[in-house]
C-alpha cells in the first residue's frame, strides 16, 4: 500500500499543527520538522505530556534530548533525522520561499516521507507548488476557526489588553516595550533569538496576566500559541538579511493571524494611521478574506551534494534545478563560508578524502548565531575546522572551556546578556556534534547549564527593565470605582497601592515616589490624582473648620498642618495683601477652593487685628472719607511704612493735625514721638515677624534684629529705622528708648536755661556718650559750657533751642508715595 501524503493548507488559527501532532501520536513513530527551535520545544513539551519523556526526543542545532527508546522526534527542519519512521510532518512549508533557508524546506518537501503517512502543513498560497511537486498528495483546506478583522490604527497608549505588538528589530522591540512600561505597566518580550527558557518565562507572565501586553518579532507568526486578542504592527518593513523591504501580504496575514484563539475572534491593526507603516485597503481586504497571491516558485539546492572533493561539493551545491517551479537558492551563509575556506591552501591540503570533505561541510554549517557577518564568522569556522582536521580531530578542551567560562556571567544589561546567549548557542552547537569534542556529553551539559543561567538572568533583566508591577497594579484599577482602589495613606503621608509605594501626600500635594523612573511619573500622578480626591476633599473640609491657632504664617506662606496652603501677594496696600492659594489646591473643586479662600481671608483679618492692630486701623483711617486730608496722608504714609516712620517724612501734614486727630492716632496705638511715629507693639518679636512678612510681600523685607536688643552696632542686622532702630553715630537705638530719653531730657530742662541731664538712663540702656550727644542734637538741644556757683569746674550743659536741624541722612525729605502724594500737595503747594 502506497504511503499517504496529505497537504493541510490554510490560514493561521486553523489547528493544523494540533492535527499533525494528533496524527503523529497515533502512529508507532514519527518526526516533525519546525521552522523555529522555540516552536519545536513547545510541541515537544506537549507530546511529552501525552507520551512520556522517555518516548519523545527534541533535536535542534543547539539542543538534543534523545532518550534511548525515543519514538517521536520534534526537530528544527535542518535537524530532521534521516532514519525511517512511520510518520513525517513538515510545518510551515511555504518557507521554501525564504532566501536563506528556503532550500531546506524544499528539500524536506521533496525527499522526506513517512513509512505510513506524510503531512505537509502550510499556507493556502502553497497549493500550486503541492500540485506540481507532490502530485500524489491529497490537499485538504482548513478554514480559520474564528474571524480576523481590521481594527484600524491605535496609539500604543490606547491598545486593548491582551495585545501583541510586532516589531522587526531588537532595538524596536525594546523601544516599544519601554513605552508600554511607562504607559501600561510593562510587557513581555518574545524574540526568535531568545532561548526557549527565557521565551517560556516571558510568555508565562503574559499568559498569567502579570502583564497585559506582549512585544515580539515576527517569530510569533510561526505557530507559537499565545492568548492574543489583538495584533498591532509597529511597522510594515523588515530587513531580510539583504535589504529592507515591505512585508508581503502573506507575511502580514501570518503574523496578524496570531490574534484570536480557536473560535474566539481576533483583530489586527497598526500604530500609525498613514504613511509607509499603515495598511492599504487592498492589504486589509486580502488579510480579512484570506486571499493571497499564490506561490509560483520555491528555492532549491541539491540535498545530496557530491563529497568527492571540495570543488565537486561546491559544484553540486551550485547546480541549478530542472526548468520548472524550482529556482536555484541564493548563496546562503554556509556555502559562502565554504567558498572562502576553499581558497585557503591549508584547507585544500587537509581535505583529500570524502570523509574530510564531509567534515568541512559540517563545520561550514555552524550557524552565525551572533550575527557577526561573513568575515568574522568565517574566521571562527576556520579555527574550528582547523582543530577538527588535525591531531585527534576534536576542539581542544581548554579553548572550549575558556570560551564557555567567559560567557558564564549574568552581569550586564539586556543586550549584553542576549549577546552571551547567542554566543553560547554556538558552543552548544559544537557540543551537540557527536565527534567534535573529546567529551561531547560533558560539553553539552556545561553549555546547557550556562544557557539556562543566562536565560534566567535575561528573563530577570527583561522583567526589571520592561515591567513595573506598581504601575501595572494602578493600570488594572483605572476605569474602576475610585472607592474600590486600595489606597493607603500612612502616618507620614506615604501613599501605597496594593502595598506598592507610589509617592507621598504632603498636605494637598502628591509627589511621585523618587524611585519611579521619569517616564512613570505622569502615569502615577494621573492615577493618584484621580483616586486621592476623597482624601483631599476631607482635608479641605478640615482646613475650613480649623481653629485660627492651627494656621500660621511662615514668611509669605500660609501654613496649615505643616504644609503651605496659600501665599500672600501684593494687594491695594500693605495692610490689605491678597491671598493666592497654593497650586497644590488646584485639585479641589471650585466650591472647595472658594470655601478655603474665604476661611483664610477670615484668618488673615483676625491675625492682622491680633498682631498688627495699628496697621489695620491706619489703613481704615487712610480711606476714611470723613477724615481730613492731613490725617489721611499721615495714616497712609504710616501704613505704607509698616507703622513706623520718621517724623521728618510727614512733618507738614503732621503739623496740620488738630488735637482730636492726634488723639485718634494715639487711640490706634501710634506714638507721636520727638523723632519718629511708631506703634511700640510692633517692636515685639511676634508682631515684628508679621510686619516683616507684609513688607516682604511688597519686595522690601528688612533683616530682623536679634530678639531683646535695645542698642545695636551700626551696620548690624536690623540696625535701621525700618526695623525700629534709629541709627545714631556708631550705634542704632530702638525708637521707643529714644523716645524715653527724649522725654527725660525735656522733663529735666527749665525753659531755655542750660541744664545737665542725668546720663544714667542712657548708660543703663547701653548708649555710648558719643551716641547720647548725637541723640541730644537730633532732639534739638545744643551744648554750652555751664559754670556752677562756687569754685566747681565748668561742666557740659545743654540748651533747648526750639528747633531740630534735619539729619544728614534725611536730607532732602522724600515726598509722600502712592495714593497719598496728591493729598500731601494740599500744604506744599498752598
Amino acid at each position: 500500500m502506497k504511503p499517504a501524503v496529505t497537504a493541510v493548507l490554510g490560514p493561521t488559527n486553523t489547528g493544523k499543527t494540533h492535527l499533525a501532532v494528533e496524527r503523529m501520536c497515533a502512529h508507532s513513530s514519527g518526526v516533525m520538522g519546525f521552522p523555529l527551535r522555540l516552536l519545536a520545544r513547545e510541541v515537544y513539551d506537549r507530546v511529552v505530556r501525552l507520551k512520556g519523556a522517555d518516548q519523545v526526543a527534541l533535536v535542534t542545532g543547539e539542543e538534543k534530548i534523545v532518550p534511548p527508546n525515543a519514538r517521536w522526534h520534534l526537530c528544527t527542519v535542518e535537524s530532521m533525522p534521516e532514519h525511517d519512521t512511520a510518520f513525517v510532518a513538515l510545518d510551515e512549508a511555504q518557507l521554501g520561499t525564504d532566501a536563506e533557508r528556503g532550500h531546506v524546506f524544499t528539500d524536506r518537501l521533496l525527499r522526506r516521507r513517512g513509512r505510513e503517512e506524510t503531512m505537509i502543513l502550510g499556507s493556502e498560497a502553497l497549493r500550486p507548488m503541492i500540485r506540481d511537486l507532490v502530485p500524489e498528495a491529497e490537499i485538504i483546506g482548513r478554514p480559520r476557526f474564528s474571524r480576523l478583522t481590521y481594527a484600524g490604527a491605535k496609539k500604543i497608549s490606547r491598545l486593548p489588553k491582551r495585545s501583541a505588538i510586532v516589531a522587526f528589530s531588537a532595538e524596536e522591540v525594546y523601544a516599544v516595550a519601554e513605552m508600554l512600561r511607562r504607559l501600561r505597566g510593562g510587557a513581555a518580550v518574545v524574540m526568535g533569538a531568545l532561548s526557549p527558557r527565557t521565551r517560556n518565562a516571558q510568555v508565562a507572565m503574559f499568559q498569567a496576566g502579570e502583564v497585559d501586553y506582549l512585544v515580539a518579532t515576527d517569530a510569533i507568526g510561526m505557530g507559537l500559541n499565545m492568548d492574543v486578542a489583538h495584533v498591532a504592527f509597529a511597522g510594515l518593513h523588515k530587513f531580510d538579511g539583504r535589504r529592507t523591504r515591505r512585508l508581503t501580504v502573506a507575511e502580514m496575514a501570518q503574523i496578524a493571524g496570531r490574534a484570536g484563539r480557536h473560535q474566539r475572534d481576533g483583530t489586527f491593526g497598526g500604530i500609525v494611521e498613514e504613511g509607509p507603516g499603515a495598511f492599504t485597503p487592498e492589504e486589509v481586504f486580502a488579510i480579512e478574506e484570506h486571499r493571497f497571491p499564490r506561490i509560483e516558485h520555491l528555492y532549491w539546492r541539491n540535498g545530496e551534494p557530491d563529497m568527492a572533493g571540495v570543488d565537486a561539493l561546491i559544484a553540486s551545491l551550485e547546480r541549478r534545478p530542472e526548468p520548472g517551479v524550482l529556482l536555484p537558492a541564493p548563496q546562503s551563509t554556509d556555502l559562502a563560508v565554504l567558498k572562502r575556506l576553499a581558497e585557503e591552501p591549508w584547507v585544500r591540503d587537509r581535505v583529500r578524502t570524502p570523509a574530510m570533505v564531509r567534515r568541512l561541510w559540517a563545520a561550514c554549517g555552524l550557524p552565525d548565531f551572533r550575527k557577526l557577518g561573513l568575515d568574522p564568522h568565517t574566521r571562527f569556522v576556520s579555527r574550528v575546522f582547523g582543530y577538527l582536521s588535525e591531531g585527534r580531530g576534536v576542539v581542544p578542551n581548554q579553548w572550549f572551556a575558556d570560551e564557555v567560562a567567559r560567557l558564564d556571567t549574568v552581569a550586564g544589561d539586556v543586550e549584553t546578556i542576549a549577546g552571551r546567549i547567542a554566543a553560547i548557542r554556538s558552543w552548544a552547537y559544537i557540543a551537540q556534534r557527536p565527534d567534535w569534542l573529546a567529551d561531547p556529553a560533558a560539553g553539552a551539559e556545561r553549555t546547557r547549564g550556562i544557557e539556562e543561567r543566562l536565560s534566567d538572568g535575561l528573563h530577570a533583566s527583561l522583567t526589571q527593565r520592561f515591567v513595573d508591577k506598581r504601575t501595572t497594579a494602578l493600570i488594572r484599577q483605572i476605569g474602576a470605582d475610585s472607592s474600590l482602589l486600595p489606597v493607603v495613606i500612612g502616618a507620614e503621608g506615604e501613599v501605597l497601592v496594593e502595598d506598592h509605594p507610589i509617592g507621598r501626600l504632603d498636605g494637598f500635594r502628591f509627589t511621585v515616589d523618587p524611585a519611579a523612573r521619569a517616564g512613570d511619573r505622569r502615569l502615577l500622578l494621573a492615577a493618584a490624582e484621580k483616586r486621592l480626591a476623597g482624601e483631599r476633599s476631607r482635608r479641605a473640609d478640615a482646613l475650613v473648620a480649623a481653629e485660627d491657632a492651627g494656621v500660621s504664617l511662615d514668611g509669605a506662606a500660609i501654613v496649615w498642618a505643616g504644609h503651605p496652603v496659600a501665599h500672600l501677594t501684593p494687594g491695594p496696600s500693605l495692610a490689605r495683601p491678597q491671598i493666592r492659594l497654593d497650586r497644590a489646591l488646584d485639585c479641589l473643586t471650585r466650591p472647595q477652593r472658594d470655601a478655603v479662600q474665604a476661611r483664610l481671608v477670615r484668618w488673615l483679618a483676625a491675625a492682622m487685628a491680633r498682631h498688627l492692630p495699628a496697621i489695620a486701623a491706619l489703613a481704615e483711617a487712610a480711606r476714611d472719607p470723613q477724615a481730613t486730608p492731613a490725617l489721611r496722608v499721615v495714616a497712609g504714609e504710616l501704613e505704607a511704612a509698616g507703622g513706623l516712620i520718621a517724623r521728618l517724612a510727614v512733618r507738614e501734614p503732621l503739623d496740620a493735625l488738630d488735637p482730636d486727630e492726634r488723639k485718634r492716632l494715639r487711640r490706634m496705638g501710634i506714638v507721636i514721638g520727638a523723632l519718629d511715629l511708631f506703634d511700640p507693639r510692633l517692636l515685639k518679636p511676634g508682631a515684628a515677624r508679621w510686619r516683616r512678612a507684609l513688607l516682604a510681600v511688597r519686595g522690601d523685607a528688612p533683616d530682623l534684629p536679634r530678639e531683646g536688643a535695645s542698642v545695636l552696632p551700626r551696620g548690624a542686622a536690623g540696625a535701621r529705622l525700618a526695623t525700629g532702630f534709629r541709627p545714631l553715630g556708631a550705634q542704632a537705638v530702638r525708637v521707643d528708648l529714644v523716645e524715653r530719653i527724649a522725654r527725660a531730657a525735656h522733663d529735666a530742662r527749665q525753659g531755655r536755661k542750660p541744664f545737665a541731664p542725668d546720663p544714667a538712663l542712657a548708660t543703663s540702656m547701653g548708649v555710648e556718650p558719643a551716641t547720647f550727644e548725637r541723640l541730644m542734637a537730633e532732639l534739638g538741644f545744643r551744648t554750652v559750657r555751664h559754670a556752677p556757683p562756687g569754685d566747681a569746674p565748668a561742666t557740659p550743659a545743654w540748651v533747648w533751642h526750639g528747633r531740630r536741624p534735619p539729619r544728614r541722612e534725611e536730607r532732602p525729605v522724600p515726598p509722600p508715595t502712592g495714593a497719598f502724594a496728591a493729598l500731601a500737595g494740599w500744604n506744599r503747594h498752598g
